[in-house]
């Protein structure tokens, strides 16, 4: 429930047609993508409130109504009562058990208990006297109101018909696609409900700090999620125990192998599955189907996600450069690249080539024998190429996350990270497009995570990712990953 005549908190009450969008943008504005978006005509009989909770306490509500059955009929009685100090309140008080104006009285509730009004209108539509009729009513409640224009298709030949209509009967007018809106358009339309009442700014000032101060939470949550991934695959190892007189073969052995081979590869999915999992919580997403043909939909592994992710050859090599010159003799151990070092010469034998990755092998398989046991262990990741195409995954998933509308429906495709054709000639991620010297800060704490010792360039990471991701924030989800 919503509190009522509470003045500490914004209460808006959202109007308009059942297929204009107006649940969708209760869903977006409140983060609840559990609304339900698809409402026909007439199927609301009451007035749904929806607080936005930050910390445990209510920083502002919206309430969704139903629409209007009888606005001729309203707007004849307030004109007939125009002398009445609050129409809304003295229409219910005549028609508040009137089951012909039950609708009505429904979304007028709101209003009378002080409330104010968002209208939103689908501005790919004409214009009817229908709707002219509503804004003349919803002029006369004296309500402080904008009017959203919420055009969900790519026909604007209406627009500028309704922005003229609505101007004259609405405090403020704004364009908004619930569907697409990023994260600073959302805080510019709670910035815009300043201007239609002045009294309103403190509390609204409060309520945008309170979200500003979340997101900047939310973030460094999902940059913490994101360095933590790192950590764990970059140290990740299976390792089994067989029995000498249970290998009767070198093709047992090999086939022992494949299966450590698959296990690894799924434990460093499942990795990146938990960190997803922890990512999509951190924005509030619970319905959100991934596109079949999305980069993100693609195994970890698939030859579509090597092409797309990660840094080009060349500059591979020279935060490889960096990393080896940062690490010394230990580069064998830090990130991948063979030296003569003795980390190299551990076990009985040393082989194998899992998930090949730009040519390379995405960790080595080491097999040692001591009385009479066969131990295999595999990991950890020796790829100098899979750390960076694992971080443009997750900060691409990040980005989506922070991005993908609560009132967008979850079969929409997004129009974003498709997976590329095979005449890809430039990466698509994010780590490529970063200067050469985050190039080599990432690849030196890559090369120190690895080692599962302390790490002196962590702090540089995090703030490497947690740039990018308020970047991302701010001008939302680029064109980078379109096929």
């Amino acid at each position: 429930m919503v509190p009522q005549h509470d003045n500490e908190i914004p209460i808006l009450a959202i109007m308009g047609h059942p297929n204009a969008g107006k649940s969708s943008v209760v869903a977006t504005l409140t983060e609840n993508d559990r609304i339900d978006i698809d409402k026909r005509a007439g199927t609301t009989t009451s007035s749904d409130g929806y607080p936005v909770i930050i910390d445990g306490r209510t920083i502002m509500a919206f309430i969704d109504t139903p629409g209007f059955q009888n606005p001729s009929d309203i707007l004849e009685w307030f004109q007939a009562h125009a002398d009445e100090r609050d129409l809304a309140g003295a229409f219910l008080a005549m028609h508040g058990d009137d089951p012909l104006f039950s609708h009505d009285c429904a979304l007028l509730r709101p209003v009378a208990d002080g409330a104010g009004i968002i209208l939103v209108v689908d501005g790919s539509k004409r214009i009817k006297e229908k709707d002219r009729t509503e804004m003349e009513l919803l002029r006369l409640t004296g309500r402080p109101r904008m009017a959203i224009l919420n055009n969900l298709t790519t026909t604007d030949k209406h627009m500028a018909s309704w922005q003229d209509a609505l101007n004259k009967s609405f405090n403020a007018v704004r364009e908004f696609n619930a569907h697409r809106a990023t994260y600073a358009e959302r805080i510019a339309l709670l910035g815009a409900l300043k201007t239609i009442d002045q009294r309103w700014e403190p509390r609204l000032d409060q309520t945008i700090r309170a979200f500003e101060d979340d997101w900047e939470r939310r973030m460094e949550q999902s940059a913490g999620s994101i360095v933590e991934l790192m950590r764990a695959a970059l140290v990740y190892k299976v390792t089994r125990l067989i029995k000498v007189t249970d290998i009767d073969s070198d093709r047992e052995r090999e086939a022992i192998k494949d299966k450590l081979s698959a296990a690894f590869q799924n434990g460093l999915r499942k990795l990146e599955a938990d960190a997803r999992q922890q990512i999509r919580a951190n924005f509030r997403h619970n319905v959100w189907d991934m596109p079949p043909d999305s980069i993100l939909s693609r195994d970890l592994f698939s030859d579509e996600v090597e092409r797309a992710l990660g840094l080009t050859q060349r500059k591979l090599a020279l935060a490889g450069a960096a990393a080896g010159a940062a690490t010394g003799g230990a580069i064998d151990l830090g990130f991948g690249f063979v030296t003569l070092g003795a980390a190299a010469l551990i076990g009985a034998a040393t082989g194998g080539v899992i998930g090949v990755l730009g040519g390379a092998a995405l960790a080595k398989v080491d097999m040692q024998r001591t009385l009479g046991v066969e131990r295999f262990t595999i990991g950890p990741v020796t790829n100098p190429r899979f750390p960076f195409i694992l971080l443009d995954r997750v900060i691409l998933y990040c980005a989506q996350a922070m991005n993908w509308s609560h009132g967008r429906k979850a079969a929409d495709e997004h129009a974003a990270n498709r997976v590329p054709d095979k005449k890809l000639k430039k990466k698509r991620g994010y780590t490529n497009s970063l200067s050469a010297d985050d190039h080599k800060t990432l690849a030196k704490f890559f090369a120190a995570a690895r080692t599962g010792r302390q790490n002196p360039h962590e702090a540089a990471a995090r703030a490497i990712i947690r740039q990018i991701l308020r970047d991302l924030s701010y001008n939302g989800v680029d064109n980078r990953l379109h096929p």
